[in-house]
């Protein structure tokens, strides 16, 4: 059984296990293979449910209120060393433009099967375009996404440097942002388009990444006089989560938690289940999900105990890029389907081991989440 973040073991009568193991010594072996026999029936059990989620995914509906980001990868082959500065040239080899940011996330519930209605600005540039034809090549609908030429489309180049036969390291990244937040009459529309969806929809998704097109402000125009009628709302934001308040759920990572409160928390459970209960009584959350990188996730709730999750797979990242869109595009979906916060988490763990092996901004279908599922049980660290 899981503890709280408070609760100490009992000691173990010693005598008494002495006295047992004399008298039932013959039903010891039989008594762990019946242990087993529990335990492996448990696991099926909660497998078996967990995929039943995944299944239903094609039967819901997220909107996506998100800062839209257009990821784009140049991958260049060493060709020499500079004669003007100690810097390497590259041959310019591939380039390709993937959705990030909450375009991420978008991606991500479209492959899970979710259908899935993003709401935000792009430019009227290649990035932007290039975003919307992304989104139709996998059957998402535009009409909530807002194109204006006075806007940026905000652009993250990435430029890749190997050989021809080995692994492509990133050397630098360029960051294209707009000068500005959209307009006043971009956000009016943006409250529009939200408040239209989501009503529609059995979760609204906040994919906050500092840019304008997701914020605090913004969500309280869309909620005002109960315009999300009971929507729940499910927040990823890089820079001000604690400015949200009355959201239903949140999925920060450690490092936005520690600055968020201004604490460290390390290795230290105890400081992390405090911070995760100051966070959710602040922002009055049902459930919170930090996530800690190769340590996993843990996920909190306000009537269960703290369910400690390690990570699925290798501890050995290939790219952690966009990895936090992905689980909180799972854990939204599994939500949206009527699960439980720590079934939510399960997945969304799962498919953060995933997606963090593969190369670039990535997403996770449906189908390999089955197949996770079948790889291994859901398991719990205990405290």
């Amino acid at each position: 059984m899981r503890k709280s973040c408070s609760s100490r073991r009992h000691p173990f009568d010693f005598a008494q296990g002495r006295l047992a193991g004399r008298s039932e010594g013959v039903s010891t072996s039989a008594s762990k293979v019946e242990s087993t026999r529990r335990q492996m029936s448990k696991h099926l059990k909660v497998t078996e449910r967990l995929r039943k989620i995944v299944e239903s995914f094609p039967k819901v509906t997220v909107t996506v209120l998100g800062d839209l980001v257009a990821d784009e990868f140049i991958f260049g082959e060493i060709s020499r060393v500079s004669r003007e500065a100690p810097v390497l040239i590259l041959k310019h080899r591939e380039r390709s433009i993937m959705p990030g940011g909450g375009a991420n996330a978008v991606s991500n519930l479209a492959d899970l099967g979710v259908n899935v209605l993003p709401v935000g600005v792009v430019g009227d540039d290649e990035p932007g375009r290039l975003l919307l034809k992304a989104f139709r090549h996998k059957h998402v609908p535009v009409s909530g996404v807002l194109k204006d030429k006075s806007y940026t489309t905000v652009t993250k180049t990435r430029i890749l440097a190997g050989m021809a036969h080995t692994a492509r390291q990133q050397v630098v990244r360029l960051d294209r942002e707009p000068e500005t937040e959209p307009n006043r009459h971009l956000k009016r529309e943006l409250v529009l388009a939200a408040r239209e969806y989501a009503r529609a929809s059995d979760v609204l998704l906040i994919s906050d990444y500092g840019y304008g097109a997701a914020t605090p402000a913004i969500l309280n125009a869309v909620r005002y006089k109960g315009g999300l009628q009971g929507v729940p709302v499910v927040l990823d934001s890089r820079y001000r989560i604690l400015q949200y308040s009355g959201v239903t759920a949140a999925t920060p990572n450690e490092p936005e938690v520690e600055e968020a409160l201004g604490v460290r928390i390390g290795h230290d459970w105890r400081s992390l289940c405090a911070a995760a209960e100051q966070v959710m009584a602040q922002m009055k959350l049902q459930s919170l999900v930090v996530t800690r990188g190769r340590d996993g996730m843990v996920a909190f709730t306000r009537r269960q105990r703290p369910a400690d999750i390690p990570i699925f797979g290798s501890d050995q990242a290939a790219d952690v890029t966009g990895a936090g869109d992905t689980v909180i595009a799972t854990f939204t979906a599994a939500l949206a389907a009527g699960a439980g916060a720590e079934d939510a988490a399960h997945l969304a763990n799962y498919a953060g081991g995933i997606v963090v092996m593969k190369r670039g901004t990535a997403t996770v279908s449906q189908q390999e989440l089955l197949l996770a599922l079948d790889q291994a049980p859901p398991a719990l660290r205990s405290h």
